[in-house]
């Protein structure tokens, strides 16, 4: 089988750019990268995908910036919602499958209780915007597709929360983190762990049927705030001193409205394919230990 994976040298597409080639079965991996492949010129993006000829398309790239996106629409557009389209009608033409990666930011954040793949959204953000009709794109026009929307994703690599924070504490004798914001953090460890497992299915199952395919959400377990991340961070850190401080949203503004509330429910992604991700600490833990 034959991979083309987009997005390859983000933090998520370099865990899957090091461990797809070594799935039984496998036997081709093409990874493209912000440097090989602009993802907002469409008739390229078109002509790659044809050219490679792939039997499953995964596309773990994305415009992320949350903030500059209300100034970018149309970029972020492009990137979020008009390449995963491409990429879905190419696949279709092709036969082939494919896995997008979505994000909690299409809720606008005003449940109680973890939201379910039935749960209607409503994004409050460009960013969020975007990749909703990138999911949409997806579920039009490629129905041999897994959407898995995740959140707060972060590994030792590239520009994410955990590293801002080491970054930070190694700066100052206070940090103050909004408190006000619930999510589950999600190591890119963890994503591309369950990401083989669903490839895996995907090859013995000649594809995602039309029962499979759909939305998935995919995180790992537990919820904590932004303030409560910081904290577990710093205390499992050399930076332990540090003191973490719990300030409300509306002290720390920003262009995008984030969520208050984005805890996802895995019960979907357990019941259909059995993937259960480790409780949020528990991934933290083992990824500072790849320090």
């Amino acid at each position: 089988m034959k991979i083309l994976l987009f997005g390859r040298d983000g933090q998520l597409g370099t865990h899957l750019n090091e461990s797809l080639a070594d799935i039984a079965g496998v036997e081709q991996l093409s990874g493209y990268g912000i440097d090989d492949l602009d993802l907002s010129h469409l008739e390229r993006l078109w002509q790659v995908i044809n050219d490679e000829k792939p039997n499953l398309i995964i596309n773990a790239a994305a415009y992320t910036a949350v903030d500059r996106a209300e100034s970018e629409v149309e970029l972020a557009a492009k990137v979020n919602a008009e390449a995963p389209s491409v990429m879905a009608k190419a696949a279709t033409a092709l036969n082939a499958g494919m896995i997008h990666y979505s994000t909690d930011y299409v809720f606008d954040g005003t449940a109680t209780e973890p939201y379910s793949e039935d749960d209607q959204p409503n994004p409050e953000s460009v960013y969020g915007s975007t990749k909703l009709d990138g999911e949409n794109a997806v579920l039009t026009h490629c129905k041999n597709s897994l959407i898995l929307r995740t959140s707060w994703v972060y590994s030792m690599h590239g520009q994410n929360f955990l590293r801002t924070m080491l970054r930070l504490a190694a700066e100052r004798d206070e940090l103050k983190v909004v408190g006000d914001q619930i999510g589950a953090p999600t190591t890119t460890r963890a994503l591309t762990d369950a990401t083989l497992k669903l490839v895996q299915y995907f090859m013995l199952n000649d594809g995602f049927s039309e029962t499979i395919s759909g939305v998935y959400h995919i995180t790992c377990g537990g919820e904590t705030s932004w303030c409560g991340f910081a904290r577990a961070i710093v205390a499992a850190s050399k930076f332990s001193n540090t003191h973490v401080l719990d300030i409300p949203t509306a002290d720390y503004p920003t262009p995008a409205k984030r969520p208050a509330y984005t805890v996802l429910s895995n019960k979907k992604l357990f019941d259909t394919f059995g993937i259960r991700l480790p409780d949020w600490e528990a991934a933290l833990s083992e990824c500072m230990q790849e320090e």
